[in-house]
């Protein structure tokens, strides 16, 4: 008998009206069931290997797993912090856990303008109180160079510094990661460009996390641009993995509304660039879901009110689970393409992702429909009685309606890009690591297409 799956993105072509029924080797899947509840759709059975709820018994499961699939034959490889600590008040925590790495003297890795806030000499002067002595680097630019990570790491040896912290965004942590690979691997940070290509784990890093966000305080991912090249080089290497990662949305309260929105569409992006790779995993897909779904009830309300505690929390732990997510899953287009727009004209990262993001939806359709169409549900919008390419096309607009509801912009003509640059940074976005795992594979002229439909 042929066995037919039911899921959350074909349910309605199964569907007679409000009622499903469930023929002889309709196997109807846990995330299916949910949905068929939520729209209120009865269900009538007629299938032997279904229990009560018409889920499909476990020796159907072990034929369905055995089935040939199109997953990676390597398998999925998950890699986190050892210790992660989410919440208001956490950071209290967090400092104690550094006291028990032993360290006598940290390198905080930081911006200019968070040290002008005097947010950093609040969060030294509790390491200070438990004995730590600390070294402050404030050099760091929104797109940190190498430059930045030679600095620091001169900082570092100099006053002899044993651990590295990172406070702040995306910025700091990817600078910190840098450093503190360098201090245990030596030579430049170009030399480890790519995947896994160091040999020692790097100096103990804790991470501090003020923005959400780009998860970069959890994740294996260091994005360093090149001065000379001008291009954003990806180290992506799990010796770079913070050893612990805090999140207290207690140092997320001040961000300014713009700040906000960059960053929430930053996560966004990751949530969704790894729910459509195509290196996706159940698991992957979990927390991405979970992570769309969050950035799209709290990010307005984040930049609406930034001192709305509820929703600093939830988008807190939505761009956490987000970088869970591309974390194994990797990325996909928007960000190979991002990191080309960061690199030539210093453009804030999370701004050339939101500009792209729609963009890159649109041509990944052909190849992730049902997916897309699995997206706009997350994203809130109705897509009872659609096909899955008329769902995935509403959640794609829904994309682009969330963009001005925050107030992001809508174009890179209006970042000052240039078309004659577009072929050099769509040959370059191509030889990105994030481009390996984009669902959809392309061509250069693709790529330059891409560019052109978002200026």
């Amino acid at each position: 008998m042929k066995k037919q799956l039911i899921r959350e993105s074909n349910l309605q072509s199964f569907c007679q009206g409000d009622q499903l029924y469930l023929q002889p080797g309709f196997i109807l899947s846990p995330g299916a069931l949910d949905k068929a509840r939520d729209l209120g759709i009865k269900i009538v059975r007629d299938n032997a290997d279904c229990n009560s709820d018409g889920i499909v018994s476990q020796s159907q499961q072990k034929a369905i797993s055995e089935a040939p699939s199109s997953a990676s034959p390597a398998g999925h490889e998950f890699i986190m912090p050892r210790q992660s600590l989410l919440g208001f008040g956490c950071l209290n925590q967090g400092i104690e856990r550094l006291k028990a790495l032993n360290c006598k003297k940290v390198l905080v890795v930081t911006d200019a303008v968070l040290n002008k806030t005097g947010l950093v000499s609040s969060v030294t002067d509790r390491f200070v109180a438990q004995g730590i002595d600390a070294v402050i680097y404030d050099g760091t630019l929104p797109n940190p160079t190498t430059a930045n990570v030679s600095e620091g790491l001169a900082m570092l040896n100099r006053h002899q510094c044993d651990t590295v912290v990172s406070l702040g965004g995306g910025s700091p942590h990817d600078c910190a990661k840098a450093i503190a690979l360098l201090a245990t691997n030596g030579g430049e940070i170009k030399d480890y460009e790519g995947v896994d290509k160091s040999t020692n784990p790097c100096l103990p890093l804790v991470a501090i996390n003020t923005t959400a966000g780009t998860a970069s305080e959890m994740t294996r991912f260091c994005i360093i641009t090149n001065e000379q090249t001008h291009i954003k080089m990806a180290i992506v290497d799990q010796n770079v993995t913070p050893a612990i990662a805090i999140n207290d949305p207690e140092l997320m309260l001040g961000m300014p509304a713009g700040l906000t929105a960059a960053t929430g569409m930053d996560a966004l992006t990751h949530a969704i660039e790894a729910f459509l790779s195509a290196n996706a995993s159940p698991v992957t897909d979990a927390v991405a879901s979970k992570a769309i779904k969050l950035v799209a009830q709290y990010l307005p309300r984040a930049v609406k009110d930034g001192t709305d505690r509820k929703a600093r929390e939830q988008m807190a732990y939505a761009q956490y689970m987000a970088g869970m997510a591309f974390n194994s899953s990797g990325l996909g287009y928007v960000h190979a393409m991002a990191h080309q727009l960061g690199g030539k004209y210093g453009l804030p990262h999370g701004i050339c992702n939101a500009i792209l993001l729609p963009h890159v939806m649109t041509y990944n359709l052909p190849v992730s429909a049902e997916k897309l169409s699995d997206v706009a549900r997350y994203l809130g919008c109705d897509v009872y009685g659609l096909g899955a390419q008329e769902a995935a096309v509403l959640g794609i607009k829904e994309v682009c309606r969330l963009l001005l509801e925050v107030g992001v912009p809508a174009s890179l003509t209006e970042q000052g890009v240039k078309v004659e640059d577009i072929p050099e940074m769509a040959i370059n976005a191509l030889k990105d690591a994030c481009a390996a795992t984009n669902p959809r594979q392309g061509t250069q002229a693709e790529i330059e297409q891409i560019f052109k439909n978002a200026l």
